[in-house]
């Protein structure tokens, strides 16, 4: 194995002391030629020099001077190039910092890699994937992966790039054209070799130059009394929403820190904060959160600083401000984001859904619809769950808007990225109400502020609050009781189970029409902005459920079954809104109940089984999820039980729809055919 030999120098710094230092400009190496056989510091990571893995030197694009490395993943058998520096030991200790001018193909990628080894068992300290303008480091141990901070780096034209590594302090700088874009405690704190690679893979293209490779170490020595604004992370948010800022103050000194001040400036707000009593020894982080700021349109920068540590000027003040950038999430106009939350109370980590249910309506209403769908308890509507199961994980868990799967306590990241996508269209909820027959008629308007093609669908849920209820399955199994698995909204202070007679139950689904996955064809193939379009559903309200607790979530869902957008109403509001009558006017009770389809998944045949009280024309239709009749049958008056047989032997593996027509009110179930 090629070993460097290495500059040392006296660097005369503040606690940096003897440095050991490289450089290489690739200028006295021939173009055209492989860099391994030419260079006593270059190899590759086979350690096999001048074939496909190795780079070659060139003069086509070049940061100063005569020459560049070029590395690309189009070699002669598909082998991925990967040149590698080693530095010359591991360094465990002290400031390593390593420079290169980089250039990245405008939509192409590259590899750098800071290594903790140079074994086959790679020690991944810094890897970090350059593609398309954006920089996504990682540091990889043991096989865990932690995320670092992502930035951003011009596309097309030489850049530096710089990495600072305080691998006493475990505290870690990346710059860019010498603007820091990113600082953080880094969990792997060993450096042996630098890696550049284009990896081979069918679905990413590398093609990257490199020049004026350089990295120095220097000894590093703790001062007496050093503190660190080692991070500021203002949470993302809605425009307008209060937020918090994490910061973490490092001790960097040799005597413990008890006290400091700080300042956080945002825009023209000033937030001070005074701490004492703390105890934080050398080397330890102190983690904690600034309150109070209001997110302001477009970017915003912030800044921390602390002063007085200890009650005097500590001894380095230049690491004592740190600033960060923060831009507010804008909802799309008129969006409403719905997340379909399962759980049951017989589930003892169900709690966690009902505190972050409830949070995000607190939070985020009105851009948010919560629907929770209960499993196997009295509230149970298991049909509805049952179709959820394909993005579900166990309970509690969520789907948003019918595109992410995500834990109750994680539904943030999907939720800040739906509600900025525009809707096709705003959903209007229209009712009446009659509180002698409890029967609702709703109407659901969609209005297109965009245009739509394809089979775009309407469904329509309602959701009850402050359900209760007494007797067996009403209580809440809570595994939060005593301070089990920590905080969780209150139910750390109740017992297991909590009591039916302390429960109430939110956002409860009741019933959803005509089908979980909407009405096939509710527009025409092809609607423009401008167009309107009302679909009109009849509910027949059980007594037990209070009306002035009904909720009406009428949505409109895309051709591949995402849900586009939302509108929620209660009954009084939408008797205000005014119903919209509709030549489409499904009565939403019971119907569903007329047809089951078994087996379901299928192969050859299915049969459709129907239970019609009163005689009744029925016609059915086999539909694609496109929304493409594939079949379409009229029997005729029909009732009692029947049976109808659909031949499913020459479609294809999928998803399909069978609709059933009974006097001119429609349903569809679902079909798999495998």
């Amino acid at each position: 194995m090629k070993k460097i030999t290495l500059t040392l120098a006296v660097v005369f710094a503040c606690f940096l002391t003897f440095a050991q230092q490289f450089s290489d400009n690739f200028d006295s190496y021939t173009s055209g030629s492989f860099l391994g056989p030419q260079s006593p510091f270059w190899t590759t990571g086979s350690g096999i020099e001048g074939g496909d893995a190795d780079a070659l030197v060139s003069s086509i694009s070049t940061y100063s001077s005569a020459n560049s490395i070029y590395l690309h993943d189009q070699t002669n058998n598909g082998t991925a190039q990967l040149i590698r520096l080693d530095v010359g030991q591991v360094f465990e200790e002290g400031v390593f910092t390593f420079e290169t001018a980089l250039n990245v193909s405008a939509g192409q990628s590259a590899i750098i890699s800071l290594m903790g080894n140079t074994s086959y068992n790679s020690l991944y300290t810094f890897h970090c994937e350059f593609t398309a303008g954006q920089a996504t480091p990682v540091s990889v141990s043991g096989g865990n992966n932690v995320n670092l901070p992502v930035f951003s780096y011009p596309q097309g034209t030489w850049f530096r790039f710089k990495v600072e590594a305080n691998l006493t302090l475990h505290l870690w700088k990346v710059y860019v054209n010498e603007n820091l874009v990113g600082l953080w405690t880094n969990p792997v704190n060993k450096i042996a070799c630098i890696d550049f690679c284009s990896a081979y893979t069918s679905t990413v293209n590398y093609e990257f130059y490199i020049d004026n490779v350089q990295f120095i170490h220097q000894n590093y020595s703790l001062s007496n009394l050093n503190a660190i604004v080692s991070l500021v992370k203002m949470d993302k948010d809605l425009l307008g929403e209060q937020v918090s800022t994490q910061v973490n103050v490092l001790n960097a000194g040799e005597v413990p820190i008890n006290s400091f001040d700080l300042n956080l400036f945002y825009q023209n707000q000033i937030i001070p904060m005074t701490f004492s009593g703390l105890n934080i020894q050398s080397l330890d982080t102190w983690s904690f959160e600034v309150p109070g700021v209001v997110l302001a349109p477009g970017d915003q920068s912030y800044i921390v600083k602390i002063t007085n540590v200890n009650g005097v000027l500590d001894d380095i003040l230049d690491d004592n401000i740190l600033s960060g950038v923060v831009s507010p999430i804008v909802p799309a106009p008129g969006k409403m984001v719905v997340g379909e939350e399962i759980t049951g109370t017989w589930c003892p980590f169900c709690p966690s859904g009902i505190v972050n249910m409830n949070l995000f309506k607190e939070k985020y209403d009105p851009y948010w619809c919560g629907i929770v769908i209960h499993y196997e308890d009295p509230m149970a509507l298991n049909e509805y769950r049952e179709n959820l199961y394909d993005w579900t994980d166990g309970f509690p868990s969520a789907v948003i808007d019918r595109t992410f799967g995500a834990q109750v306590s994680n539904m943030y990241p999907d939720f800040y990225t739906r509600i900025q996508i525009p809707p096709v269209a705003s959903i209007v909820n229209g009712a009446t109400w009659d509180s002698i027959t409890r029967l609702l008629h709703v109407s659901v308007t969609s209005n297109f502020v965009l245009p739509a093609y394809g089979n775009y669908k309407v469904a329509c849920v309602l959701t009850e609050d402050d359900v209760t209820g007494s007797g067996a399955g009403w209580a809440q199994s809570n595994a939060y009781a005593s301070g089990n698995y920590g905080v969780m909204g209150g139910f750390e202070t109740l017992s297991q189970p909590v009591p039916s007679t302390t429960m109430v139950y939110d956002h409860v689904a009741r019933v959803i029409a005509p089908s979980f996955y909407g009405m096939p064809n509710s527009f025409p193939n092809n609607v423009e902005a401008g167009d309107s379009y009302t679909t009109s559903l009849t509910f027949t309200l059980p007594a037990e459920w209070d009306e002035t607790k009904i909720n009406i979530i009428g949505m409109i869902m895309d051709p591949s079954g995402k849900i586009d957008n939302a509108g929620r109403a209660t009954i009084a509001e939408a008797v205000a809104n005014g119903y919209v009558g509709s030549t489409l006017d499904i009565p939403a009770t019971d119907l569903t109940q007329v047809m089951t389809v078994s087996p379901n998944p299928a192969s050859t045949s299915v049969t459709v089984n129907l239970q019609i009280a009163q005689a009744s024309n029925v016609s059915m239709k086999l539909v694609d999820f496109s929304g493409k009749v594939l079949s379409e049958r009229a029997y005729g008056a029909v009732q009692g039980h029947y049976d109808i047989q659909i031949n499913t032997s020459n479609y294809k593996a999928g998803v399909y729809f069978v609709e059933l027509n009974l006097d001119g009110r429609t349903t569809a179930k679902k079909l798999i055919i495998e």
